[in-house]
């Protein structure tokens, strides 16, 4: 296929006005004049932009599946509905829940990433607690709350951990920061999130090689005066790379303004820590098996504690272009940084020949009007 009459965001911050080729799901040609002897199909991109497609890497649900459904028919559907949004690959979030229930949405997740040929590509699994504090749960089910334990890992993911790319846990509650360490050894990014760690925690834990953090300014110890605690540790060390939910709800438009202007596009990934309602209209839904209320665009337990979101994730790039963003800084924080935290930046995250076609065609007001997935259109506005 080739994709004419765009304006392509080029690697080194540039735009062109030019063309792609795209054979066998990869990028063969980017080019500024216009290819004459093409022979396959053509799509006339009508002036849009072309970004790197969007990866998002802390995604529970969406269109009515959960991934903790257990199921394939649910990551599929959830795969399926991404490239609305631009996004066009994603690592699938578990929830705490008990060990059965985790291992049976591992192995659902498994065996969907073998067929996983259409819609956005799976890249593997965030495990979000059980390893967690649980005065910080959040909407995380409390009964369900335990201590770190590299076995059970083990037992959900395999003795090599295959697929796991990113877990959260609470550093205050990591013995000796044991696994922690561990983790970090074996390439799997560790994040803090639901958790009380003081600053002087989190100084430790990055020693012992954790990385990020889950939903930055959400349920973590706040900023004070006399301690910075856990969101000071995000605005202060330059090794902690921060999901954000960009939705104006999780954090106020100020707050999503000092992190962008402190934080920088550097360190930020734009995340939207979904549940099964995004693309359905309001009304009561589950999480974990939890009533959650969705009105408008927050979702909330009965007791108003935020449980998830139904953010899509072009709606977070346009929150953040709000904020005077450069287009790089845009695909840094909802494509590329994302693609280097998981390794795969040598197949996606930019516009470059040989990388997977991962592409979101988008108008002047950044709504998404094409998505190609891995060389397929799997979303279209025509």
């Amino acid at each position: 296929m080739l994709i004419h009459n765009v304006q392509l965001a080029m690697p080194d911050g540039g735009m062109m006005e030019g063309e792609i080729v795209i054979e066998n799901g990869k990028i063969s040609t980017v080019s500024a004049v216009s290819i004459k002897d093409f022979t396959g199909s053509r799509l006339d991109g009508q002036s849009c932009l072309v970004l790197p497609g969007f990866i998002d890497i802390h995604i529970h649900g969406a269109a009515g599946a959960d991934f903790m459904d257990g199921n394939e028919e649910s990551f599929e559907k959830i795969a399926t509905a991404l490239p609305k949004e631009g996004t066009t690959s994603f690592l699938a979030t578990t929830l705490t829940q008990s060990d059965d229930d985790i291992r049976k949405a591992v192995f659902a997740g498994k065996d969907f990433m073998k067929r996983n040929e259409t819609g956005a590509e799976m890249l593997g699994f965030h495990l979000e607690g059980p390893f967690i504090h649980p005065e910080r749960s959040g909407a995380q089910p409390i009964e369900f709350i335990r201590k770190p334990n590299f076995e059970l890992l083990k037992r959900w993911f395999g003795e090599n951990l295959d697929h796991l790319k990113v877990v959260t846990l609470a550093p205050d509650c990591d013995e000796g920061l044991e696994m922690t360490r561990r983790l970090a050894e074996l390439g799997i990014v560790v994040s803090a999130g639901h958790t009380k760690a003081t600053f002087a925690d989190m100084a430790q834990a990055v020693n012992h090689g954790l990385t990020h953090l889950t939903h930055f300014g959400n349920a973590m110890s706040g900023l004070h005066h006399r301690e910075i605690g856990v969101v000071g540790a995000g605005l202060l060390l330059q090794e902690l790379h921060c999901e954000v939910i960009a939705d104006g709800i999780h954090l106020s438009e100020d707050m999503l303004h000092l992190i962008y202007k402190r934080i920088g596009p550097e360190r930020i990934i734009l995340i939207t820590d979904s549940m099964r309602a995004k693309g359905l209209p309001d009304g009561l839904y589950t999480l974990a098996g939890q009533d959650v209320k969705v009105v408008g665009a927050q979702a909330t337990l009965a007791d108003g504690t935020l449980a998830g979101s139904v953010l899509k994730m072009d709606e977070a790039v346009r929150m953040m272009r709000k904020f005077g963003g450069q287009l790089t800084d845009l695909i840094k924080m909802s494509s590329s940084n994302a693609a280097k935290r998981l390794g795969v930046f040598d197949r996606k995250g930019s516009i470059e020949v040989g990388k997977d076609a991962d592409l979101v065609l988008m108008d002047t007001e950044f709504q998404v009007q094409a998505t190609i997935c891995r060389g397929k259109v799997c979303f279209s506005r025509e």
